[in-house]
């Protein structure tokens, strides 16, 4: 491999993208396109389509799986899926993965799990807490054992009866206070270690394990709390360490607790997905901080030895998203691959971008993944190509 080219290039799509379009496989096929992850589940969204000839907005108003919500699949769960009225069709994914893969381009079941506003506010026990008592109804609670069989069915469902080549698993662990929700008023009110602080989880269940592994919760949370609120006084800075507000065993127990419960929840969801289709490629977007939450939360230590990639975004055009990627490398080694996650939608210089490719790649990425087939405008969608041209084998 060149220092310019990378082993796999995938785009990302939704199946609103292709369905009623007669045209979106030619253009997927003019700019060099052989492999998609198309959205199966995912979060609310309203997202743009200025190619498509029917449509120019869709409005993804709720999280939901993009098939059929299946009684003899769901019956007996606390928590199921909800469907989706506006993804093109009754069986939206199926139907836009089946039109891709005739067409001779491979398709990935693209799965987001712990994120659903809608499933959040029907079940607020089996979301996020913070040390404040406050719930993230967006943030479902990847170890709750509700939340776990819920990811479990939903990945079984979203690849049953595709003949997909893998799946993109995304926010397979815990989501913190970051969201980019409605009219959001929270971003910068809780800079540094402030996002670390308000997006450690303190349910019930987490405090009865951090308690089996000899730490205080009640202690814990005072601490927390001080802690937040020294930072919002200005008597703690936001660069500060973790172990500032928390002492090693009180940071460790929590660490382990959560990491643990992404285990879980990865291992559930893998082997229903592997269950389904023995020989699927497993892309991962994940995160080497340990702290990280989010739709790509922390790699734990055995998070790389389940997947054959790690995909880590970096959406922004920044030094600090290609240091991000060279932590990627570093700590999954040679044996997986390191995708890096791209778009070029605003606010990114179209300038910019085959410069900011070009960095990741040189800081370890082998792999680039593509936002967004269907949410760019034509001269975007050649900025695609030209990433495509640059960086294909």
């Amino acid at each position: 491999m060149s220092e310019r080219t990378v082993d796999r290039i995938v785009a990302h799509a939704y199946p609103w993208d292709v369905l009623g379009d007669p045209h979106f496989v030619d253009r997927a096929r003019a700019l060099g396109v052989a492999e998609i992850s198309l959205a199966a589940s995912y979060h609310s969204t309203r997202a743009a389509t200025p190619l498509h000839p029917a449509h120019k907005v869709v409005d993804a108003h709720h999280a939901a799986l993009y098939r059929p919500i299946r009684t003899a699949a769901w019956d007996g769960h606390t928590v199921t899926a909800r469907e989706a009225t506006w993804a093109g069709s009754e069986d939206a994914f199926a139907d836009a993965a089946r039109i891709l893969i005739d067409a001779g381009i491979e398709v990935n079941a693209w799965i987001v799990l712990s994120h659903s506003t809608v499933l959040g506010h029907a079940h607020p026990g089996a979301t996020v807490v913070n040390c404040f008592g406050d719930r993230y109804p967006y943030a479902l609670a990847p170890g709750h054992p509700d939340i776990v069989r819920y990811a479990r069915t939903l990945a079984a469902e979203a690849v049953r009866g595709v003949d997909l080549h893998g799946v993109s698993i995304e926010a397979c662990g815990q989501l913190g206070i970051a969201h980019v929700g409605p009219h959001e008023k929270t971003d910068g009110a809780y800079p540094g270690i402030g996002d670390t602080l308000m997006s450690i989880s303190c349910t019930e269940r987490e405090r009865a394990l951090w308690t089996d592994r000899g730490v205080d919760p009640d202690k814990l949370t005072a601490k927390l709390r001080a802690g937040v609120d020294a930072l919002t006084t200005g008597t703690l800075a936001p660069d500060a360490a973790i172990t500032d507000v928390l002492d090693e065993t009180e940071a460790e127990a929590v660490l382990s607790v959560r990491h643990a419960e992404a285990d879980a929840l990865r291992g559930a969801v893998l082997g229903a997905v592997r269950a389904e289709i023995p020989s699927a490629r497993v892309t991962l977007h994940g995160h080497p901080n340990p702290w990280k939450t989010g739709p790509s939360p922390a790699l734990t230590s055995t998070a790389a030895e389940d997947v054959d990639a790690v995909l880590v975004s970096a959406w922004p055009g920044t030094a600090e998203t290609v240091a991000v990627t060279t932590q990627t490398r570093a700590l999954v080694g040679d044996a997986v691959d390191v995708g890096a996650y791209v778009s070029v939608l605003p606010p990114k210089n179209l300038d910019d971008v085959s410069g900011h490719v070009a960095a990741t790649v040189a800081a370890g990425a082998n792999e680039l993944h593509l936002y967004h087939l269907g949410l760019v405008n034509a001269v975007q969608l050649d900025a695609l190509g030209r990433i495509i041209r640059d960086f294909s084998v």
